[in-house]
Formats: structure tokens, C-alpha cells, sequence
């Protein structure tokens, strides 16, 4: 079977910091994608820097604020962006040079399960026929309150759907720092991460440059979803030829996120992911143990208390007694029959209450958050 790699690539690795495409970097990425092409690896690239690319040339003296500002730099320089990706790609290859082609991509889009269905056919079809799908925000359309905080979940999510065998995260660093080297020489470098807690968190890097938005602290929260999804990922540097080929056989400049989880199908990464909870139930520690570990479903039995007006076939967020989110699940009750037999035995509940089933949430249903 075919391995497939997605690679996400800031707008920092791509423009300058006054903006404009640097053709330079971008002919490198190319060369070193080709590589992989040519190699027999299905590959995807995640690009950010169409905003970078664009304000310049547009006209603005930086990178803009405004939404309506930035969705028409976006514009100008999500099709620089592709001219410089197609001319690039045109060396490598035969017939012309590796093909590619342009994806936009919402967080609606993710939302909504025949639209992420139709993506997912659409790039199985391009990968199928040789091509390097460019996949980006489409952010001439995106709202503030709608869009992705950075390209980098955007990777992990993009990992997830089409399982991919490895997420590389491209950086200007070579890997996670137990503190930030550029200040403590004596920072040290983390090499290998089994699980992302909440030390690996507060140690992740702040902010990135001007013309980008994501910093190592979103690199890791892409991490974990991707990981979460089945999809191990390396975060690093690639700088010289042949570095990307490194990172995907495990000896690259980076850190390696390992992950024991199995990949989630499209229906559970919709349900985890993508879908919009309409209320909250809190679990008492033996439902939490029998959803995280035993594989169970949710009972009346294990439920305190309830949140939200929500109804049968809704999409609801569960938490634990000290309000951690342990994952989602699709109701089987509206809330005014979960709180009527909240605690409840299941004989209690059947005199109480008539439901389809006796679970409030079954296990094929769920997706937890939580190793």
C-alpha cells in the first residue's frame, strides 16, 4: 500500500518579512517534495503564506488587520502562491513535471460530513492520478469565529482524514526545547514524545513571526490531534537537500510524536473534531473510568449532572466531577430525561422514562480526548 505524507510549510519558510513570495524557498520545499513524489510516497503539502504573499503586492505597506483587508490580500496571494508552486513543481517529474492542485478548505467544511466526504474523494482521486494536492485555508471566505487559529491544525486535521503515515510540521527549529535555546543555551532538546501532557504544553514555545500566526505551542496542539487521529508527527527544520527524506525516515532534525492510537474513521473524526456540541454532561469517576478504560458506554447510572437544552441525535461534550473534558458522544436522551433519571439503575430508568435505547451515549458513538 502506498504510504502517504502530509507536510505543512509556514508563511515564515515561504515570504519575506515585508512580504512577497520567496521563489527561492519555495523551489527548495519543491526539490525536496519531488523527492518524496519520485520515491513512491503519496504527498500532500499544507501551505500557509497566502496573506503574506498577497498585502504587498496589493498594495498594503504590512501585513493588514482588518478581515475584509486581509481576506483580499489573501486573494491576490493564494494564485502568486499556486503560479510559484506550479512553476516549481514543473522541473521534476515527466510529461510536463509533477502536477499539482489547489484545495481550499473551511472549518465548515469539516463540520459538515458530506462536504469533508466529497474533499476526502477529491483527494484520493488526485493522489491516485500522481498529483500533489496544495491544500490552504480558504481564507477569502472565512470568518474570524469560523476560521482555524493557525495551518497547523489544518495539517493535523488534513493528517487525519486521509490517515496519513506521517504529519511533518515544518519550523524554523530543530525540534521541542525543555526551554526556549535562543535564551537558555542550556535548554535541551526533547527527541522523542509518547504522550502530550500538560508539562510538554507549558514548556511549547510563544509567539511566531510577523508574517505567520502559528508558534510551537500550536504545533503541539496539532500534534495531539493528529495523534489522537492514529497519525504519528515530526516538528522541525528542513534546510538542507534531502532533510525532508530524513524527517520521514526517522532521522530527522526534529522531534518525533509517537502515537499507539489506531485511526479514527471519518464518521468518529467528524464526531470528535469537527462537530458542534449542544450541551455538557459531568460523569462521576466510575463512568469516567468505565468510558477511558473499559470501553464502555455511558449509563444513567454514572451521570450528576447535565448542561444545555440538547435532543436525541445531538452531538454532547462529557466531563469528569473536576470539569476536564474526557470526550463526545452522539445522545440517545433529550436532557430533560437525563436529568429525570440522572444516577439512576437501568431498571429505574426503564419505569421512568421511554427511550430507544437504554445507553445515553453507546460506545460506537463516542470519541474520547484522553489516552
Amino acid at each position: 500500500m502506498t504510504e502517504t505524507i502530509v507536510v505543512k510549510i509556514g508563511s515564515s519558510s515561504l515570504t519575506s518579512e515585508e512580504g512577497g513570495i520567496n521563489k527561492e524557498r519555495i523551489a527548495f520545499f519543491a526539490s525536496e517534495l519531488a523527492s518524496l513524489h519520485e520515491a513512491g510516497f503519496q504527498v500532500l503539502l499544507v501551505t500557509s503564506g497566502a496573506i503574506a504573499a498577497g498585502f504587498k503586492k496589493i498594495g498594503y505597506a504590512a501585513r493588514p488587520k482588518l478581515v475584509h483587508e486581509k481576506q483580499a490580500a489573501a486573494a491576490v496571494g493564494q494564485a502568486l502562491l499556486m503560479q510559484a508552486y506550479q512553476e516549481a513543481f514543473g522541473s521534476y517529474g515527466t510529461d510536463g513535471g509533477i502536477g499539482v492542485a489547489q484545495i481550499l478548505l473551511t472549518r465548515a467544511d469539516f463540520s459538515n460530513r458530506k462536504r469533508i466526504n466529497n474533499a476526502l474523494m477529491t483527494i484520493e482521486e488526485l493522489l491516485h492520478r500522481r498529483m500533489v494536492p496544495i491544500i490552504n485555508e480558504n481564507d477569502t471566505v472565512a470568518t474570524d469565529e469560523l476560521k482555524f487559529s493557525e495551518n497547523d491544525t489544518l495539517s493535523a486535521l488534513v493528517g487525519n482524514l486521509v490517515k496519513a503515515k506521517r504529519l511533518i510540521i515544518l519550523t524554523d527549529m530543530d525540534g521541542l526545547y525543555t526551554e526556549d535555546p535562543r535564551k537558555n543555551p542550556n535548554a535541551e532538546k526533547i527527541d522523542r514524545v509518547d504522550h502530550i501532557t500538560d508539562d510538554i504544553l507549558r514548556i511549547a514555545g510563544g509567539a511566531g513571526s510577523s508574517v505567520g500566526t502559528g508558534g510551537m505551542r500550536s504545533k503541539i496542539e496539532a500534534a495531539r490531534i493528529a495523534m489522537r487521529g492514529g497519525v504519528p508527527v515530526f516538528i522541525g527544520r528542513v534546510t538542507e537537500p534531502g532533510d525532508l527524506m530524513l524527517a520521514v525516515k526517522d532521522d530527522g532534525k526534529g522531534t518525533y510524536f509517537d502515537t499507539h492510537e489506531h485511526n479514527l474513521t471519518t464518521k468518529k473524526q467528524w464526531l470528535g473534531f469537527h462537530s458542534m456540541p449542544q450541551g455538557r454532561i459531568i460523569v462521576d469517576d466510575g463512568a469516567e473510568k468505565a468510558l477511558l478504560l473499559g470501553g464502555k458506554s455511558l449509563l444513567p447510572a454514572g451521570i450528576q449532572s447535565i448542561d444545555g437544552d440538547f435532543h436525541p441525535g445531538d452531538v454532547v461534550e462529557v466531563f469528569n466531577a473536576q470539569q476536564q473534558s474526557l470526550g463526545r458522544g452522539v445522545v440517545n436522551y433529550a436532557a430533560w430525561q437525563v436529568q429525570a433519571v440522572a444516577g439512576l439503575s437501568t431498571e429505574e430508568v426503564r419505569r421512568r422514562v421511554e427511550v430507544s435505547r437504554i445507553e445515553v451515549i453507546h460506545r460506537d458513538e463516542w470519541v474520547t480526548f484522553r489516552a
